[in-house]
């Protein structure tokens, strides 16, 4: 580098090495105003030199106060940066491929610059293109920008040649976007508001949090942005992206909009951002077994889909439409062919070695040619080792075999046979059962039957299906129900276990709101997900995110708001998962689910009527943000953009009732589950709370923490079941455009007979419903939630550390919140903490234990 040490003072360089020609110069005048002329000995072939200077002009920027001038002349690629950038000035030498594509430069430090390229034609016409750099490590020449290139001298082709910056070629470490340091800083003593007694900020640090940074998840977010747009050849604007970013991180941190449960575990972590596995972003799925037998995917692709898409923690909803079909008859089900030799399987230590093994087993039971297996377990890990990325302890190769030996019973039972309803559901079910036993804890799967189906309607009543017992509970079941049906019959099974579910899948279809006309936009949908939040088609995940307008002072506030929460939710969308057959979808339909919570507290505070304007012009607002944001990313408009999801610990942390529902009583005990290794223990007997031992679980204890959901709430019990069905087709009609999570709790004696009646109205207004018998206090020990008196909680609050402090007054007695803070505790656990599972609500997701 010493010979360009002479142009290191310079303010303009014109150099291009192309092959073994000389070098070309152009006569530019430093600024002693001596004319480059040559320099030697020649550099290099294929060589792109970037000479950048320090002017005097100064910029106030939190982390440099000099302005950088980089004006680069040249054809070719920047590939690599091969020197070092010294302070104020300096030389990057790069090495240039043949063919024309992006300029990309590397810089050790980030500056803040402005970068004038300045293209030659062969009058020797100049344009400048300018782009401007903040806080970045790296910068790129974009598509857009086009030159021509003509004979000038021998160093160049005799012939006209035109290039077009493309996304090829990018340097495989570009420099990832980061949020301001000086804008962190502002909230490094500041506690955020995580809701309900320190319940909130327990369930994060429990849940949630990493080991990295907080700003982890804005800075995911923004990076898969950045990603897409360099990707793409737009226009990646530093200086916007910081103000939205920033923008986003104080509406998350004042807990205004939240992303998922799912968002808040992976976004930003290694698994998104060097794995890539961005279907753990996604909530929840759906795939149908209509097309199981057509011959454009393997019999066994819909179990494989849902085996796979819950080992990641996204919970599946699936039909039965694939049994007893005509294609079905054509393929019964037979013995493995056993004329052939047996081909051992080696099952990797890994979820697609699991997945691969069941999609070999069920394909051996259809096709001649595939099979017979028998399989290796010996590579799978033993028992008790942490599992990297996913969070957990490994299970061993035992849920998997007993997984194996329950679907070759249960084909070779059926030998002869088509694939029934039945048979479908149970493979499905003993894939969840697998999946619980296998470090996961919970699954979420949702069943849809022919609600004229007996043999579907019984899968649940045990004394028919004595077997299905101990794996039966691994889904809700639902009915796919046509518009005027009678409900008669089938609402006697509701009032017993209060399944199934009804979804009317032609009002999903045809309508938006319900209170706009048909727009038909869902035509191809064939489900929903295990919350029936959000319509789906085959083979579709979705991705929500939750709002909070309790925690806003205005409708002012709370559009504001919506922005960060719908680019979000947006945002995922630009990622793709590892199943071509849902990309397919996804990048059509781009769906997203932007909720609200705290409705209960709303209407409680507010009203009514101001929730319906809230609704309605936050719905508008979306539409318009949806347009712009879409524009920007140059991808389509999102199908569906809206939903109420049920919720669960995700509300927790910003102190929000969970979606439309209404809370037990204004004041509970909510119990939490935490290991009896947790560092949280110790701080969280210091403080006082009750610590009991968990009777399911041995290695777990239980944590009482008392809550408040705030003055003027009613309780549940307060709401009849007509009332709740009358809240959720408001939502449906005036918010969500996609479907309303809504579990009607009810009577069995007093309102159990109404259900019918309630379902010939509403059936015309909903999208989709289910129903939960409501239980007496106490029906198991240590239920999640309990209800109890204002004196009850004023005493156990009056007995916490530290102080509390009154926070209202009802009938003249000052009730009392705790304040209690977490900032100073110091983790000192190096794990993971383990993968968030589907929509965080015990009302879709399935525990064996309380079965």
């Amino acid at each position: 580098m010493d010979v360009f040490a002479k142009l290191l003072g310079s303010n303009i360089l014109v150099t291009s090495f192309l092959g073994n020609s000389q070098l070309a110069c152009y006569p530019f005048k430093t600024f002693e105003g001596e004319p480059i002329r040559t320099i030697s000995p020649k550099p290099p072939q294929n060589t792109l030199l970037i000479f950048l200077t320090r002017s005097k002009t100064i910029i106030k920027s939190p982390l440099e106060h000099y302005f950088y001038r980089a004006i680069l002349v040249g054809l070719g690629v920047v590939n690599k940066s091969t020197s070092d950038f010294p302070t104020g000035k300096g030389v990057i030498r790069v090495d240039v491929p043949a063919k024309l594509e992006r300029i990309w430069v590397n810089l050790p430090k980030p500056l803040n610059m402005s970068l004038e390229f300045i293209p030659f034609t062969a009058k020797g016409d100049r344009s400048r293109i300018f782009l401007n750099l903040s806080r970045q490590n790296s910068f790129s020449l974009l598509k857009s920008n086009v030159w021509c290139r003509k004979q000038v001298s021998r160093t160049f082709s005799t012939s006209s040649e035109c290039a077009t910056l493309t996304e090829d070629n990018e340097p495989s470490k570009a420099e990832k976007f980061r949020l301001s340091e000086q804008f962190l800083s502002k909230y490094q003593d500041v506690i955020p508001p995580f809701g309900f007694n320190g319940l909130g900020e327990m369930v994060y640090r429990r849940t949630y949090s990493r080991l990295k940074e907080d700003e982890r998840v804005v800075n995911g977010t923004f990076n898969i942005q950045k990603r897409w747009i360099e990707q793409n050849g737009l226009t990646w604007d530093s200086i916007k992206a910081q103000e939205s970013a920033q923008s986003m991180y104080d509406k998350i941190f004042n807990m205004k909009f939240l992303p998922p449960g799912r968002g808040l575990w992976a976004m930003g972590s290694p698994l998104t951002e060097e794995r890539h596995l961005s279907s753990a972003l996604n909530n929840c799925a759906f795939v149908s077994t209509e097309k199981m037998f057509d011959g454009s995917s393997s019999i066994s692709t819909p179990f494989t889909f849902l085996f796979d898409a819950s080992m990641l923690g996204v919970g599946v909803g699936f039909d039965t439409k694939g049994a007893n079909s005509d294609e079905s008859k054509l393929h019964v089900i037979m013995n493995p062919n056993i004329s052939r030799p047996f081909t051992t399987y080696v099952i990797e230590d890994s979820r697609e070695g699991w997945v691969k093994s069941v999609g070999m087993l069920i394909d051996s039971y259809f096709y001649e040619n595939v099979g017979p297996y028998q399989f290796d377990y010996s590579q799978i890990r033993p028992p008790g080792l942490p599992i990297k990325g996913f969070g957990g302890i490994s299970s061993g190769a035992e849920p998997l075999m007993r997984l194996h030996t329950h679907i070759s019973r249960l084909l070779s039972e059926n030998i002869g046979k088509p694939l029934s309803v039945t048979n479908i559901v149970d493979i499905m079910n003993l894939i969840g059962k697998c999946v619980v036993s296998g470090n996961v804890r919970r699954v979420a799967e949702i069943s849809f039957g022919d609600p004229n189906d007996v043999e579907y309607i019984n899968l649940k009543n045990y004394d028919i299906n004595p077997h299905r017992r101990e794996y039966g509970w691994a889904s809700n079941n639902s009915v796919f129900a046509p518009l005027g049906f009678d409900y008669t019959t089938i609402c006697d099974r509701v009032i017993k276990n209060g399944e199934p579910g009804f979804a009317w899948l032609d009002n999903a279809r045809a309508y938006s709101r319900m209170c706009d006309p048909p727009d038909h936009k869902d035509m191809y949908a064939q489900g929903g997900n295990p919350c029936l939040e959000q319509t789906l088609e085959s083979y579709e995940l979705c991705c929500l995110v939750e709002t909070f307008p309790t925690n806003h002072t205005s409708l002012d506030d709370f559009l504001d708001t919506l922005y960060s929460a719908f680019l979000y939710a947006k945002t995922v969308t630009l990622e793709r998962t590892h199943w071509p057959q849902s990309n397919a979808i996804m990048l059509r339909n781009r769906r997203i689910g932007c909720g609200l919570s705290g409705v209960a507290q709303f209407i409680s505070q507010r009203g009514l009527a101001e929730l319906k304007t809230w609704c309605e012009e936050g719905y508008k607002h979306i539409q318009n943000v949806d347009k712009e944001i879409s524009k920007w990313f140059c991808v389509p408009n999102s199908i569906k953009t809206t939903t109420i999801k049920p919720s669960g610990t995700v509300s927790l942390l910003a102190g929000a009732t969970p979606g439309m529902h209404y809370p037990e009583s204004r004041y509970c005990i909510r119990r939490v589950r935490l290991s009896k290794n947790s560092e949280l223990i110790d701080p969280l007997e210091k403080i006082g709370f009750k610590i009991e031992q968990d009777v399911v679980e041995s290695s777990s204890l239980v944590v009482e923490i008392p809550i408040d959901h705030g003055e003027g709430i009613r309780s549940l019990k307060e709401l009849s079941m007509w009332e709740q069905l009358s809240l959720a087709a408001f939502l449906q009609k005036y918010w969500s455009d996609n479907q309303v999570s809504c579990t009607v709790t009810f009577d069995p004696e007093t309102e159990g007979p109404q259900l019918k009646y309630a379902l010939d109205y509403f059936q015309y207004q909903l999208k989709g419903i289910s129903f939960l018998p409501r239980m007496p206090l106490g029906a198991y020990a240590q239920m999640p939630i309990e209800a109890i008196s204002s004196e009850q909680y004023e005493n156990i609050i009056s007995s916490l550390l530290p102080q509390s402090t009154p926070t209202s007054t009802i009938t003249g007695a000052k009730q009392k919140n705790l304040k209690v803070d977490f900032q100073n505790f110091q983790s000192k656990d190096k794990s993971d903490p383990e993968i968030e599972r589907y929509c965080d609500t015990n009302t879709c997701v399935l525990d064996p234990d309380v079965w």
